[in-house]
């Protein structure tokens, strides 16, 4: 990928509020094992911190600050990344929704934050807050994505990014509040409900790469895709089905456990994304995969 680093304006950094914690079962992990964890808790929507200890909630002990944030030029490199990439995907969507769009940030934390959908630790993952409107990040989630689960590119990080924004664009458009009320009319559809939603979002990850793939955006300090990017993305996509990682997770797969989708089903819908670059082509609702 190319992208040019900005202002910073797309992101607001959070990893400054330290917080010290463990595994309410008092079972020890390294920084590896809880970040594999958390990218499996991610696209199953299963806490796998809550269950290594037992159930029981994880102990934590929080405190903020303000001052310097111990961090290192790689880490810079990539805080740079994700607000380049923040920028781009949100001016894709504002020249496709118009005035219907509003802007969000992605917040970066390491090991827990509050938000205004409450206490969220590492292990949720990526994620977004409908209530608040913005995307939350540990950074530590790309190197897993790489290293253990064979994802590695830029591409691959940035699919993360705009899939979470596809979830803001959902909540623009009203079908986050649609599916909400559907799940609630409809409590034993829920999970089949969830997958629609995450195959849009990644159906919406992939609209936005469409554009990236336009040549010339780097000129105007745009992100511009280069060869092997897309390829890149869509082994992304693969590698966090939920059919895959229940089976790293467990041993087996449990489809009615399923809340975002198979590696195809998500590989399927990112492609329909990155190929015709139009939203309208995302209505998994009316498009069921199996």
């Amino acid at each position: 990928m190319r992208w040019t680093p900005g202002d910073r304006s797309n992101i607001e950094d959070a990893r400054g509020r330290s917080t010290l914690g463990g595994l309410g079962g008092g079972i020890p992990l390294s920084l590896g094992g809880v970040v594999l964890l958390l990218l499996i808790s991610w696209a199953t929507g299963t806490n796998f911190l809550s269950l290594l200890s037992g159930g029981g909630d994880v102990a934590t002990d929080t405190t903020g600050t303000s001052g310097q944030v111990a961090t290192s030029p790689a880490e810079e490199r990539q805080v740079d990344f994700v607000d380049a990439v923040m920028k781009d995907v949100q001016g894709t969507w504002s020249q496709l929704l118009g005035n219907r769009y509003q802007s969000t940030r992605a917040v970066l934390f390491r090991d827990s934050i509050q938000s205004a959908c409450g206490f969220a630790e590492s292990a949720t993952g990526p994620f977004y807050c409908p209530q608040d409107g913005l995307v939350y990040l540990d950074l530590g989630f790309y190197e897993e994505l790489e290293n253990r689960f064979g994802a590695p590119g830029e591409f691959a990080r940035a699919y993360v990014l705009a899939h979470e924004v596809g979830h803001h664009i959902q909540r623009l458009t009203g079908i986050d509040s649609r599916t909400r009320r559907a799940k609630e009319s409809q409590p034993g559809a829920a999970n089949a409900i969830s997958v629609m939603v995450e195959l849009q979002a990644d159906c919406f990850a992939g609209v936005w790469g469409h554009a990236a793939a336009q040549q010339g955006r780097a000129a105007s300090g745009k992100v511009e895709l280069e060869p092997g990017d897309v390829e890149a993305g869509l082994r992304a996509a693969a590698s966090i089905g939920d059919d895959r990682l229940q089976r790293m997770a467990t041993g087996h797969i449990a489809p009615d456990r399923f809340t975002h989708g198979t590696s195809a089903q998500r590989v399927e819908w990112f492609n329909r994304g990155l190929t015709t670059g139009d939203p309208n082509a995302c209505d998994t609702f009316a498009n069921q995969t199996h």
